[in-house]
């Protein structure tokens, strides 16, 4: 037997639970200057609130509070439930550091203590 709810209890539903996503996240899109709440993220992509979700596609930041995660190429996928669904073209993580142009040894010194003649 299958069960529906009205459409009224179901809107009523999907806005209880964009709502408490919307607090818990601490995840945000930036994107031409201007900051985004993003409600959820997966591996493929994110959701956003379809109610105030810009019409977004191409290169978009997203971080977590103030951890820069990754600079993303997305399309709009799909609204499901009051969420925008996106999708990544392509997500590349940010490095916290620079990237080495040469191999780095696992027995390498940390640090060299300088030798002055002079003494």
């Amino acid at each position: 037997m299958e069960f529906q709810l009205s459409k009224e209890i179901q809107a009523g539903l999907d806005a209880a639970r964009v709502d408490s996503l919307r607090k818990a996240s601490r995840l945000w899109l930036e994107v031409d200057g201007m900051r985004y709440k993003v409600l959820r993220h997966w591996g493929t992509g994110f959701s956003m609130e379809a109610e105030t979700a810009p019409q977004l596609r191409g290169l978009v930041d997203l971080h977590d509070g103030a951890t820069h995660l990754f600079q993303c190429l997305i399309i709009a996928a799909q609204e499901e439930g009051g969420e925008m669904q996106f999708e990544f073209k392509r997500a590349t993580k940010v490095a916290q550091k620079p990237a080495l142009d040469f191999e780095k040894a696992a027995d390498a010194p940390v640090g060299l203590i300088a030798h002055d003649a002079a003494i």
